[in-house]
């Protein structure tokens, strides 16, 4: 597939590119699906990382449409990882139902970086959704022995069933939907960090590690309170808009 202009772009960005080979496909629950593939070579280029995320084209009307997804279980040595994703109308959510063993997509690595909570952090604090959660379970894999808490929108019923890779010390908490995509989480979220909710304690704006990716408004929303509110110094804040309302 030609990759148009955005292609252009990020080989100039020094972009790597890769072809992947679909392996297997499974649903898991009613609204989700992972597809497993050989990497092509990707994780010897681009040694794997927490919530490392690629770009996958897809055909879309007759163009080259890219969207981002984190690798699952990502394994060097096997060539392999997985990709998970949220059910909805769309190309790529098209694309992954659809595909068979020994299907093909491109992918491109550019802009994927290391997330990691620094040093000594006292507790993670993971707000996401659906189509976040490779990215949070890939940090909570990441983060074993580091106490959490995920705060996750739930758009539809069956979301609460979807896997969420928590041990101990780490606390998961589902946020119904009520209107706006992300309004619901950012204010529960903002409460629980404020000390307001019962039984809960105020983050720590200094010893605790922030990580922020659900629909984009909320998102900067969160990233903004917790700077300019909160005073959380930007080493110890990742807000990413990870998709926008249409």
């Amino acid at each position: 597939m030609q990759h148009g202009w955005e292609g252009v772009v990020l080989r100039a960005m020094r972009g790597k590119d890769f072809v992947l080979t679909v392996r297997g496909s499974e649903r898991v629950g009613e609204r989700y699906q992972r597809i497993t593939v050989t990497d092509g070579g990707l994780l010897t280029a681009c040694p794997p990382h927490p919530a490392m995320w690629i770009r996958l084209w897809f055909a879309h009307e007759g163009r080259p449409h890219q969207r981002a997804y984190t690798l699952v279980d990502p394994d060097p040595v096997a060539g392999t990882f997985g990709l998970e994703f949220a059910l909805h109308d769309g190309p790529a959510a098209d694309w992954s139902v659809a595909v068979w063993p020994g299907s093909t997509i491109d992918a491109t690595v550019q802009g994927t970086r290391a997330e990691q909570a620094p040093p000594g952090t006292r507790a993670m604090h993971l707000v996401g959704d659906p189509a976040s959660l490779p990215a949070v379970n890939s940090l909570l894999d990441a983060h074993p022995t580091t106490p959490a808490r995920v705060w996750l929108e739930a758009g539809h019923p069956a979301d609460r069933e979807l896997p969420v890779r928590a041990g101990d010390g780490h606390e998961v908490v589902w946020v119904d939907r009520d209107g706006a995509p992300g309004r619901a989480v950012r204010d529960a979220v903002t409460a629980a960090w404020a000390g307001r909710s019962a039984g809960e304690p105020a983050a720590d704006p200094a010893r605790d590690w922030f990580w922020v990716a659900c629909e984009a408004a909320a998102s900067r929303e969160l990233g903004r309170h917790l700077r300019r509110d909160l005073g959380v110094t930007k080493e110890r804040v990742s807000a990413l808009g990870y998709w926008r309302t249409a």
